[in-house]
This record gives structure tokens, C-alpha cells and sequence, in this order.
């Protein structure tokens, strides 16, 4: 991961991990990098990357609107299987991520190639995020 993002926060909670940057105010943390359990169509999956979880569903949109202009960029580095969209199971949130199987709990290198997706995630579109 890229060190020049500015000032990391991280919170972990029991099905993930949520990483932000800038402030520890609420407002900067409505747009994060998250990898969690998630439920898919009844069955367990792991979702790795970026959320627009703000309280106002246009803020949601306009955060992504202005990623998607500039998805040539991020694409480059997330490929194919980067999905933008509607948070899964919350309409008026926005995401880019992807989802996996989950990873089998016995396997050492599992949280290690999780923790690099989640890297890709925050170098490809933290330095795109900031809005003017």
C-alpha cells in the first residue's frame, strides 16, 4: 500500500476490517476500504473493497459518479472483477468491490491475500477519491 494517503485509521469488527483515511471524524470515514462476511443470495461470501456509506444517498451517488469517470484509472490496477454499484442488501449506499468464496480459516495465506486485494483497493482509488 502506497504511503503517501495521508493518516491510516483502521477498525476491525467481527466479520472485518474497515480502513479510511484523513481525519477520525465520521464524515471521512463514510468513505472507506472494507473487507467482511457478507450473506449473498442466502450464502456466506467475502466482500473486499470501497465504500460511500453516507448518511445522504446523493452523496453516495456523487462519490461514485465522479470514481466511475475516472474508471479507465482504478480499472487498470482492479481489473475486471471490481463491481461499482449498490451496496449489497443497503440501496442508498455505493460501492466498488468484489466478492470472493470465503477463505478457509485453516489456510496461513488466506488473511495475507485478502489484506493485498484490500491494498489494491486503497492504491488504485484513494489517490481519485478526494473530490475538490
Amino acid at each position: 500500500m502506497d504511503d503517501n494517503h495521508g493518516t491510516v485509521h483502521a477498525s476491525a469488527h467481527r466479520r472485518g476490517l474497515k480502513v479510511w483515511f484523513g481525519t477520525a471524524d465520521d464524515h471521512t470515514a463514510r468513505e472507506h476500504y472494507e473487507a467482511q462476511l457478507v450473506r449473498q443470495d442466502g450464502e456466506a461470501a467475502l466482500e473486499i473493497g470501497f465504500h460511500a456509506e453516507h448518511r445522504d444517498p446523493a452523496e453516495n451517488e456523487a462519490c461514485i459518479e465522479y470514481l466511475m469517470a475516472k474508471e479507465m484509472q482504478w480499472r487498470k490496477k482492479l481489473g475486471q472483477e471490481a463491481e461499482a454499484g449498490s451496496f449489497l442488501g443497503m440501496d442508498s449506499w455505493r460501492r466498488i468491490s468484489e466478492i470472493w468464496e470465503p477463505p478457509d480459516p485453516e489456510d496461513p495465506e488466506a488473511s495475507i491475500e485478502v489484506a493485498a486485494r484490500l491494498a489494491d483497493y486503497v492504491d488504485a482509488i484513494e489517490p481519485l477519491r478526494v473530490r475538490d
